[in-house]
């Protein structure tokens, strides 16, 4: 595609007010404009999360999605580092519109090329939760070769990533899961696996480091296996009072667009050491559709848009 071929306006997902699955349209906007240091790429396939549809009501309407995996068209001023036509991926940030659309206007330095090894639909599964991973295990959890770190929700969308990083690391790796997820959590190469619906997870030995995807009752135990001045780090929510107790460090944190942490995921993903896992993919004018089956899957994995066939 070329410039010139760019249409004026755009299919793009928005949610309404009040929000929810009912507030979802597919509607023809604007197409953007890049500003200066952005690129205008035409979307392949953009992921959705759940809660997407709990924005409050003065952010609304909004396009959702705030990750995908798209060829470049142009740049704006002062845009460098990509070319027309290149494959990239991206995790955009929260502060803006998302990228559920066919084209979007994304900052050169939240772009990274797409793994050469994935199709579209499938890389745009993995920058938000791989980012999320790589940042509770490595940037607030500090987590070290052979420490022994506990995973909450090992097999879920961020857990699985999180299971898979903390093994290459060479930790030690404890998750918790549900009944039907365990066989999963060993393949993803959990160390020791834990079905919390059925047994106490803080009879394990105590580990360095606790990283949180679940919250809840989970997240309210946790320091109860925590070593002398472990870390709690938790994505899911803000860890309860009392949790700092013994030397502990409990950290709450929202995760950032990092284009080197993106080309680090990349090199795992073409290496074979890293699998993306994709749930279901639906078409974009299907939001809707896909919104519902992700309010109520039972699976793992990202819940995929598609823009346009994926043919790469």
């Amino acid at each position: 595609m070329t410039d010139k071929d760019v249409p004026t306006t755009m299919k793009a997902v928005r949610i309404h007010p009040p929000g929810g699955i009912g507030g979802i349209t597919f509607d023809d906007v604007a197409t953007p404009e890049p500003g200066r240091g952005q690129f205008l790429v035409r979307v392949h396939a953009a992921a959705i999360t759940r809660d997407e549809l709990s924005w409050p009501a003065d952010r609304l309407p909004a396009i959702p999605s705030y990750e995908l995996s798209a060829t470049v068209v142009r740049g704006g001023a002062g845009a460098v580092g990509f070319e027309p036509g290149q494959a990239v991926w991206a995790m955009t940030g929260f502060d803006r519109d998302g990228v559920a659309a066919a084209y979007a206007a994304v900052p050169a330095d939240e772009l990274g090329p797409k793994p050469q090894s994935l199709r579209h639909a499938a890389a745009a599964a993995v920058p938000l939760p791989g980012l999320s991973a790589m940042q509770g295990l490595f940037d607030h959890g500090r987590l070290a070769a052979n420490e022994r770190v506990l995973i909450h929700g090992g097999a879920g969308g961020v857990g699985a990533y999180a299971v898979q990083l903390a093994r290459l690391h060479g930790a030690y790796v404890i998750a918790t899961v549900s009944s039907e997820r365990v066989g999963m959590a060993r393949e993803l190469g959990a160390d020791e696996v834990v079905d919390h619906t059925t047994t106490d997870f803080t009879r394990i030995d105590p580990v360095d480091l606790v990283f949180d995807t679940a919250g809840g009752e989970r997240l309210r135990r946790s320091p109860e296996v925590l070593r002398r001045g472990g870390r709690l780090i938790s994505v899911a929510e803000e860890p309860p009072a009392g949790s700092e107790e013994n030397g502990i460090t409990a950290t709450w944190y929202l995760v950032e667009p990092n284009r080197a942490q993106l080309a680090e995921l990349a090199r795992l993903v073409d290496t074979g050491a890293l699998q993306a896992k994709v749930s279901r993919t639906f078409p974009l004018a299907d939001a809707r559709e896909a919104f519902s089956f992700l309010a109520v899957q039972g699976g793992t994995g990202k819940v995929v848009l598609t823009a346009i066939e994926d043919e790469s």
